[in-house]
């Protein structure tokens, strides 16, 4: 079991590379987002106390986190992309420790290096089809007609937090807790910088030559 974590502010394109390695290499997505919903939605114990957390408008404390990542591991086989977690060096830490008892370890660390302007500019411009979540661009990827989505014609939507506003509120926590895990991953010497400003073919062929 290999482990790959993609790090990098909102909307740089972590998500959109995972997604292509799935395809490519039937690599496993682990969404800590995911895994909490689906504790949530099973209402498990973890997932009551997710739902307690939420509700108070709170984060879900590192310990109870790591628990469900846990549980989760042994669900899914092969190798790992984790997007999103982990957030901050504690829980890069504790990921570690998690990892080492299962006799594995982080192997890489993709860091999507974007320049913040063009980055603003193509979270605003981002539209998504609200019935089959297919995403577009707005000057970069539109759809064949504007507005509507190109496979089921639903009119498209602007997500609330892809506004300017919430961004840099987005950006401002990334700074603060994220940003110092590249640090923490270069001390390792796990952690290769992928051009995010580049599009396309470009991103997935640094992405491809770390992966030899």
């Amino acid at each position: 079991m290999r482990n790959f974590i993609l790090l990098g502010a909102p909307g740089s394109g972590k998500g959109t590379q995972s997604d292509h390695l799935v395809k490519a290499f039937g690599f496993t997505h682990i969404s800590t987002g995911d895994i909490i919903r689906d504790n949530i939605l099973q209402k498990t114990p973890l997932g009551i106390l997710c739902q307690q957390y939420s509700e108070q408008g709170k984060l879900v404390p590192d310990d109870i986190m790591i628990q469900m990542v846990k549980n989760h591991l042994q669900t899914v086989t092969g190798d790992l992309i984790w997007d999103g977690f982990p957030r901050t060096i504690v829980q890069a830490e504790k990921l570690d420790q998690l990892l080492h008892k299962l006799n594995s370890k982080v192997d890489h660390t993709l860091y999507f290096e974007i320049d913040e302007t063009k980055l603003v500019a193509r979270i605003t411009g981002r539209l998504t089809c609200p019935t089959c979540g297919q995403t577009y661009h707005k000057t970069a990827v539109p759809p064949k007609v504007a507005g509507v989505c190109d496979d089921d014609q639903t009119p498209l939507v602007q997500r609330k937090d892809d506004s300017e506003e919430k961004i840099k509120i987005r950006l401002a926590a990334y700074h603060a807790d994220t940003a110092p895990l590249i640090e923490y991953y270069l001390h390792q010497q796990v952690l290769t910088v992928i051009d995010a400003d580049m599009e396309g073919p470009a991103v997935w062929d640094q992405i491809m030559e770390v992966l030899k």
